[in-house]
């Protein structure tokens, strides 16, 4: 991993028009079942692994790397025998009603 800090990922994350940027921890073995957030998701794992699955598609993921979701996307989470510390950037996404 490099030698990001907590503080360059969320002023990073605010520069690109994040709103929120938090640190989330899970236990080990703990599963999240399909849920989808009414944000914009940019991560980086920073300890532990992860299976995140997306559209009958899952990834592995360790300390060092990164995903994103889109508001709105329905996805699952099952993380490691140590459990899981990764830093979250979330965009709030504003429905706005045509009319």
């Amino acid at each position: 991993m490099t030698d990001m800090t907590f503080q360059n990922f969320e002023a990073a994350a605010l520069a690109r028009g994040f709103d929120e940027v938090l640190e989330r921890k899970w236990a080990p073995n703990a599963l999240v079942g399909a849920h989808a957030h009414a944000f914009d998701v940019d991560a980086l794992v920073v300890q532990g692994e992860l299976w995140l699955t997306v559209n009958e598609v899952t990834r592995q993921l360790r300390p060092g790397d990164a995903f994103n979701l889109d508001a709105d996307i329905v996805h699952s989470e099952r993380y490691g025998a140590e459990g899981a510390i990764f830093w979250v950037a979330r965009r709030h996404v504003s429905k706005v009603s045509a009319g």
